[in-house]
């Protein structure tokens, strides 16, 4: 076991699985000579060549298009995203091309791609560098979308979609990046974290806390906080945003009956609105209280750091919440 940080778990990863397969490589703005914006591919160019680490025009469009005919012919891109706003502008060919490709080759053709990059705020980053937008693609069939908030699932995580047949979008908190550590197997035990299924980070009796990404730290300080006023919290950390582990999920609110969803995106049309509808159709009777959400409010994130907070989610929001939820 190596101690990591969060984004050298990814790089191990990526490293790694390029060496175990040949026919992985990857592909972005600046991951070669640079290294990459934030240097998950740093070293990369000089161990593996041109023809696996290749440097792309500014255009995400063209990033995505080219992994797609790549993978199509066999191989395993890992495709990068400079910052995860910035995948707009290869939307279409992530939800009408690869997302779309199995299907219409009936079944014959897969997708193996990682579309991967930096996202969230709390660093300052302003409107094009801040934002979170999974729920763009949570609602696509035949996408995978990840978001780990530990230095081992994201190493983990990212040999699981790196194997995997399916395009799979992977997001990388970058508040995390260097600020959480862990203890990282070495490459003899083939450690892989599952997609699909979500973590149990803190038991507790009496609120099911659901988070992924940056907010399962959030909310693990807040249930922390809670406990000593006698607020006992189940943090479930989702891990896999899609598919969604509901059956864990349902199984904790059987246990609490009550409810929190805890996520960075706008709160109108996320992720925690699925969650909750989820509850709802299957969990009606567990509850005994509202499901209640904490998220950003329905605003683009601001630069000063003022009004960033104000538009994000705080820990104080989610202690405030989990109060309210527990005097039901």
């Amino acid at each position: 076991m190596v101690e990591m940080t969060f984004l050298q778990g990814i790089r191990q990863a990526i490293w790694e699985e390029m060496q175990r397969d040949s026919s992985v490589f990857v592909l972005g703005e600046d991951i070669g000579r640079l290294g990459g914006a934030f240097l998950v591919t740093d070293g990369f160019l000089n161990e593996f060549g041109s023809d696996r680490v290749i440097d792309t025009p500014i255009s995400e469009a063209l990033i995505v298009g080219t992994a797609v005919g790549a993978a199509a012919m066999g191989k395993r891109p890992v495709a990068e995203m400079q910052f995860m706003d910035f995948i707009s502008c290869g939307f279409d060919q992530v939800v009408n091309v690869a997302a779309t490709f199995r299907y219409r080759s009936g079944g014959t053709v897969s997708m193996p791609i990682v579309i991967r990059g930096p996202s969230g705020g709390y660093v300052g980053g302003s409107l094009y560098h801040s934002q979170q937008f999974e729920s763009w693609f949570f609602h696509v069939p035949g996408l995978k979308v990840v978001q780990p908030a530990f230095a081992e699932d994201a190493y983990g995580l990212m040999k699981a979609s790196i194997r995997d047949n399916n395009p799979v979008l992977f997001y990388e908190h970058k508040w995390l990046y260097r600020r959480i550590k862990g203890q990282i197997p070495g490459p003899d035990q083939d450690f892989i974290v599952r997609l699909g299924e979500a973590a149990i980070r803190r038991p507790g009796d009496h609120i099911t806390i659901v988070a992924y990404g940056a907010m399962v730290h959030f909310s693990l300080e807040a249930a922390e906080v809670l406990a000593g006023e006698g607020i006992s919290c189940e943090v479930i950390d989702l891990r896999t945003v899609k598919p969604l582990d509901m059956e864990t999920v349902l199984g904790s609110l059987a246990k609490t009956n009550k409810a929190l969803i805890v996520y960075e995106s706008p709160k109108t049309g996320g992720v925690g609105a699925e969650i909750a509808a989820q509850i709802a159709e299957a969990g009606f009777d567990l509850l005994d209280g509202p499901v209640m959400r904490v998220a950003a409010r329905d605003s683009f994130v601001p630069f000063a750091e003022p009004l960033e907070k104000y538009v994000l989610p705080s820990v104080e929001e989610i202690i405030e919440a989990a109060r309210t939820l527990h005097r039901y």
